[in-house]
């Protein structure tokens, strides 16, 4: 096949630019930040988490149809696409400025309809830079790229910030913030090529003071088209299903962890090696789509995601009542030496003792970070601490205490990576032949109408599975619950894509 044209390299590259977004901001560094801060103001984090991501997704859902179809008209495309792309990486930014909860979370969910809104616009560019019978290799390499340079090397550069930012003075707070200041300054460097370079050949042609108009009446039309045309229809409903699973696990992945005990550094590690490893999948799963067909390759795909469900229940369920023993004893012991400290403080302990688990010395480990905890209070809240630190330290110390949670943390440390290890395999390819396999089948010139209709039925589905999460989660008090919730999702997915497959061929 023939090398990529510039517009095709330049399309690519925005996989490259917006990478690190869904990297650093959706799934690693900043959820298990948020989670930290949460958990100091008494907050769930994970919950918050997939609430706030569930209502986000369904506004961008309910404004996705109208936005592509005013996109289609002559001119509108890129323009559209620069308004989100400005509004996602400044909104971005801004949370690099405030440690309030509810702040860092009003800023995550505006920047997240930034992210989104510019991949509409980005996602239907593909008709324009290409031809169908390559949609799937340009698409599968945009995602390839995305893995290897989006993600891996500004991932790179944090996990070094967040691990041995201490040798250059840099904590563990700054080095978040300044991972989340890179990824916006990222994100808008690397957009230049698909500004410069690609631009809307398909579209419709309308007088600027009737767009409005036309476009919503062109809504209706594309509904039509898209129910008539069975082969479309069916596609999308069984889209709307296995996208949810796959959307919720990349943005719950690392909360779910965090409120686990798991090591924020072990998670960040291993999401490093997906972000590797999904580089040649990404671009296999292509090659092999083209081989063997669209459907049989999304099958694997969706039956691997509800092995990784089964897997991620099984993580959480065996590791959480050994967890809520070792919180209670730690708990017991905050609250009766700590009664004169406030409640931000006291979860800084606990969480502090919940961080050192792993270690092998976590007495030390403890003592040392409940001294500089010390160094900002008074003398009062001092003496608090300093009883506290003698009485956990000496519970810490005992291996007794807490071997059957250390046994259970390692094993489901040890699932976490493998977990990452099966996520790389389909990640990135069945988003990728999804989007190539639903360009192929809309008319050019109404693209962005047509995948307006299609990002309804991937936020929608985003709505449902942190949504699903969520309520399981707060409904059960375990975690694990929601996760398993996921798994009945990809289970009707499956289903539904079988159905579809049987109405036509490939």
């Amino acid at each position: 096949m023939a090398a990529f044209t510039k517009k095709e390299k330049s399309w690519i590259m925005y996989d490259w630019a917006n990478s690190v977004y869904a990297t650093i901001i959706m799934s690693a560094v900043f959820p298990i930040y948020f989670a930290s801060v949460a958990k100091m103001h008494g907050m769930a984090g994970d919950v918050w988490w997939g609430y706030a991501t569930s209502i986000t997704s369904f506004v961008v859902a309910l404004s996705a149809p109208f936005l592509g179809a005013l996109g289609d008209f002559k001119g509108m495309k890129k323009r559209l696409f620069l308004i989100f792309l400005i509004a996602g990486s400044f909104f971005t930014a801004c949370t690099a400025f405030t440690d309030q909860p509810i702040l860092l979370l009003a800023g995550y969910c505006l920047s997240f309809i930034g992210f989104e809104g510019s991949l509409l616009f980005y996602d239907s560019f593909l008709t324009d830079v290409t031809v169908p019978e390559r949609m799937n290799r340009v698409s599968s390499y945009g995602y390839a790229m995305g893995y290897l340079g989006g993600s891996t090397i500004p991932f790179m550069i944090s996990i070094t910030l967040i691990l041995f930012g201490g040798s250059f003075g840099i904590d563990g707070t700054l080095a978040v913030k300044l991972s989340i200041m890179m990824t916006s300054c990222w994100w808008l460097l690397f957009s230049f090529p698909l500004l410069r370079h690609v631009r809307q050949v398909h579209y419709i042609d309308r007088p600027k003071n009737q767009l409005i108009q036309n476009a919503l009446g062109n809504l209706k039309n594309t509904g039509i088209a898209i129910i008539s045309n069975r082969k479309l229809l069916f596609f999308v409903i069984a889209y709307f299903f296995y996208i949810d699973g796959v959307g919720t696990v990349i943005s719950m992945s690392t909360s779910y962890g965090s409120t686990l005990g798991l090591s924020s550094s072990m998670m960040i590690l291993a999401l490093f090696l997906t972000q590797i490893l999904a580089v040649p999948f990404s671009i296999l799963f292509g090659r092999l789509t083209d081989r063997l067909g669209v459907y049989r390759m999304l099958q694997v795909g969706v039956v691997m995601y509800m092995l990784i469900c089964v897997l991620g229940f099984y993580l959480g369920f065996s590791l959480e009542p050994h967890q809520q023993v070792y919180e209670n004893k730690l708990i017991q012991i905050v609250n009766n030496n700590g009664t004169q400290l406030d409640r931000q403080t006291l979860e800084s302990v606990r969480e502090t003792g919940r961080s050192v688990l792993a270690k092998s010395d976590r007495d030390q480990a403890f003592a040392e970070q409940i001294d500089r905890l010390a160094e900002s209070k008074n003398t009062g809240e001092k003496s608090e601490l300093i009883k506290i630190k003698k009485a956990a330290s000496t519970f810490l110390a005992d291996p007794k205490q807490s071997e059957d949670y250390t046994r259970a943390l390692n094993r489901s440390t040890m699932l976490f990576w493998l977990l990452a290890i099966l996520v790389s395999t389909c990640q990135g390819g069945i988003q990728a032949i999804s989007r190539a396999f639903y360009a192929s089948l809309i008319p050019s010139s109404r693209s962005n109408e047509f995948f307006g209709f299609f990002d309804v039925f991937g936020k929608f589905a985003a709505v449902i599975g942190p949504a699903l999460y969520a309520f399981s989660s707060a409904a059960t008090g375990r975690s694990s619950y929601g996760i398993l919730s996921l798994l009945a999702i990809f289970a009707i997915g499956l289903a539904a894509l079988t159905v579809s497959k049987a109405h036509f061929k490939e």
